[in-house]
């Protein structure tokens, strides 16, 4: 077993939302549990939520790779998404993202050599108005993000 018990009894509240026929309609919660627990989502960890929720191992991996908030494999301590879609990009959003690469030394998709930061690239957060915005971890939205305010939350997460 690659879960623990404590992640296994939150996806069996996830479960508890549908009827039993319906299991698969929690996967993205159990996805995103294992993914808080274990840190990415390994092609083994995938199949034990599938076996678990009982649907097939190929559309528990459909999921996990279609969305952008799963991690296929191992990243840093802080996931750092920035999203660049239009009109964040227009608001400040790429220049975000440049001063990010500069600041950390990654590109997108890297990690840094502590294994602290990795820097992602995102498509739309719904926060279009509080541009630029970037998502920690992907459970902190980060609003109205000048080049000070990245360089305190950085300083921040080091912490």
């Amino acid at each position: 077993m690659l879960l623990s018990q404590e992640c296994y009894k939150k996806i069996d509240r996830e479960l508890a939302k549908y009827p039993a026929d319906q299991r698969q309609s929690a996967v993205m919660a159990a996805l995103a549990h294992a993914q808080v627990e274990l840190g990415w989502l390994s092609p083994e960890t995938m199949k034990e939520i599938a076996d678990y929720i009982r649907m097939p191992a190929i559309a528990v991996q459909e999921v996990a790779t279609f969305y952008n908030m799963y991690n296929l494999k191992p990243i840093g301590k802080h996931k750092i998404t920035v999203c660049t879609n239009l009109p964040c990009a227009l608001s400040g959003g790429v220049k975000a993202a440049e001063h990010l690469k500069a600041k950390l030394g990654i590109d997108f998709r890297g990690t840094t050599d502590d294994g602290e930061f990795t820097l992602m690239e995102g498509e739309c957060m719904g926060a279009c108005g509080d541009a630029p915005v970037l998502l920690v971890n992907n459970h902190r939205m980060c609003s109205f993000m000048s080049n000070d305010k990245i360089d305190s939350l950085v300083e921040e997460l080091k912490k």
